[in-house]
């Protein structure tokens, strides 16, 4: 079975660089894009950040310039950089990849809190 868990949440303050990870594991053929969306109180959710297996790269406006998607697919693992954080940050952050495997599917983690304080 195919699972997908974050890791590198919590409270930040503003200005802050914390890096979050998510890694894969199960019985993977392998890794097509990656994704990291964020859902804050009340608010729908949102693309934030998108990895191919190639390594191009894609970001949401919010974010642009202030957050780095990258990923060792030896590791099955992707990474979000994120760089000069704002109170407006603040939101559940979930890692999406659609995997290969005996039950190819979009996977999807359980999420991770990150929290920016002013």
């Amino acid at each position: 079975q195919v699972q997908l868990v974050e890791s590198g949440g919590g409270l930040v303050q503003a200005g802050g660089s914390p890096r979050l990870s998510c890694s894969a594991s199960g019985s993977i053929f392998s890794i097509h894009v990656m994704r990291w969306y964020r859902q804050a109180p009340g608010k729908q959710r949102e693309l934030v950040a998108t990895i191919s297996s190639g390594g191009s790269t894609a970001y949401g406006d919010s974010v642009k310039g202030r957050f780095a998607i990258s990923r060792d697919n030896a590791m099955n693992t992707v990474y979000l950089q994120m760089n000069s954080l704002k109170p407006e940050d603040t939101a559940v952050y979930y890692c999406n990849a659609v995997i290969f495997s005996l039950n190819s599917a979009d996977y999807w983690g359980q999420g991770t809190q990150v929290t920016v304080s002013s």
